[in-house]
């Protein structure tokens, strides 16, 4: 009997950071760029958002997986990344 295997390539969550009083707008804002950036290049990428971490920190990311992840970092020039788990 054959055994199926499906490998899923890793996702990463490109993540920018924003701290003050206006974080919350700011990463709120910036999502939206990420998504026109990803309808004007044509990307196959589903996931962004943006998260309040607290009043005076906020961030915005996209998730991406691991063959778009250095293209990626290299255009769009994220803070920091970390491995994505739905």
């Amino acid at each position: 009997m054959p055994l199926n295997i499906v490998f899923m390539s890793r996702q990463i969550k490109l993540i920018w950071d924003f701290h003050g009083p206006a974080s919350a707008k700011t990463a709120e804002h910036h999502e939206i760029h990420l998504k026109e950036f990803i309808a004007i290049e044509k990307l196959p990428i589903s996931i962004t958002g943006f998260e309040i971490k607290d009043e005076m920190h906020a961030i915005a990311f996209i998730v991406v997986n691991d063959e778009q992840m250095i293209p990626m970092r290299d255009a769009l020039k994220p803070h920091r990344g970390e491995l994505y788990m739905p």
